[in-house]
């Protein structure tokens, strides 16, 4: 009579269920997902899925490993499709995320996540987004004791679990998402940041250098770029936070290259910098390129922050933790002390796309049209 008992604890120790969970794109063709998982002990990776509960289709890969990415194909646009992770006996929860339209897409984007922490993000499901950017600073540090390395974007994953398996999530970089030691009054001996985002490229599955990348939504002619720029004052001392930003640097070179070879007619640049810094410290050679697109993102001010740049180009501030101190763009069109995220929707074949700030409340604060690029 004692022995089944045994049984079933051995049973249950043999499998557990897959609760971290996310979606997001290794490349720049939005005709395929990745699928993303964590598991306690090294097992192969298996992804079911398909546009019904039968999840008649399949994608393995049989390497021992606790960070699971697997890519899968989308065949199909408006459609729905339902999914579940495997590795060994253990396996997740299925789960459902929209194929990218035909007719409207919604994009949201979110500033400084790791300095607002809890925020009731409700209104953001209620928009019903396709994709989820962010314009850095996801985690707050990568050396908080029980969040050391991938263990803080774990925390974030873990923090909003329904909202990662059901919405595609490409973030950028800034400062204290590469953060291994506290910073200081001073620069010490050492080194704070971690300038290659090991940890973070680890975690996340994303394009190209995964510091930096691009990727795209042909339906709607729109480009969207990631850049590595964040506290770049600090470049060459052991407070360096990101790439080489200075005008002829590799990263500064592939900016231009990449826009030069861009034909899409929307194209969004999305970065962790002031646009005042780098108009100082790189003498305006980054925004020449900035005005060929056909707008600019930061999540470097802890506000919502609108302002209309020379040659026209919008540059938005948002931030998740919207209370900071003041400190307006000069060429201020909009300004709110206020918890926000921008979502942005873009119609096929309309020459404009919009651009919103939204509070938490879900009430909208501002709104920008912008014109198809000629």
């Amino acid at each position: 009579m004692r022995s089944l008992p045994l049984l079933l604890l051995a049973s249950t120790l043999q499998s557990a269920p897959i609760e971290r969970v996310w979606l997001s794109h290794a490349s720049s063709d939005p005709s395929k997902i990745v699928v993303n998982w964590e598991t306690d002990q090294p097992g192969d990776s298996v992804v079911e899925f398909g546009t019904s509960h039968d999840l008649n289709q399949r994608v393995s890969s049989e390497e021992k490993v606790t960070l699971h990415h697997v890519e899968i194909p989308l065949d199909q646009t408006d459609a729905t499709y339902h999914y579940r992770a495997r590795s060994g006996e253990d396996a997740s929860t299925p789960a459902t995320f929209k194929g990218y339209p035909s007719r409207e897409l919604r994009l949201a984007v979110i500033g400084d996540w790791g300095y607002a922490p809890g925020r009731d993000l409700s209104a953001l499901g209620r928009d019903d987004v396709h994709l989820l950017l962010t314009a850095g600073d996801n985690v707050a540090s990568l050396h908080e004791k029980g969040k050391e390395g991938t263990k803080a974007f774990s925390a974030l994953i873990d923090a909003h679990r329904d909202l990662f398996r059901s919405t595609p999530f490409l973030p950028i970089l800034g400062n204290h998402d590469r953060e291994v030691t506290g910073r200081g009054s001073k620069p010490p001996a050492h080194l704070v940041y971690d300038v290659e985002a090991r940890a973070y490229r680890e975690f996340f599955a994303l394009p190209g250098d995964e510091w930096k990348w691009h990727f795209d939504l042909p339906t709607f002619d729109l480009r969207l770029i990631a850049l590595d720029l964040n506290h770049i004052q600090d470049f060459g001392t052991t407070w360096q936070t990101c790439h080489a930003w200075q005008a002829g640097s590799p990263q500064f070179q592939w900016y231009a290259d990449t826009l030069a070879t861009t034909r899409a007619g929307f194209v969004l640049t999305l970065m962790n910098e002031k646009q005042t810094q780098l108009a100082g410290l790189a003498k305006g050679a980054w925004h020449e390129h900035f005005r060929r697109g056909s707008a600019l993102i930061s999540g470097f001010g802890y506000f919502a922050n609108r302002a209309e740049l020379a040659g026209g180009l919008p540059y938005f501030n948002t931030c998740l933790k919207g209370d900071g101190d003041d400190y307006k763009d000069p060429q201020t069109q909009f300004f709110a002390q206020e918890d926000n995220y921008l979502l942005i929707t873009l119609t096929a074949g309309a020459p404009v796309m919009k651009i919103q700030f939204k509070n938490l409340k879900g009430q909208v604060l501002d709104t920008r049209e912008i014109a198809r690029r000629k």
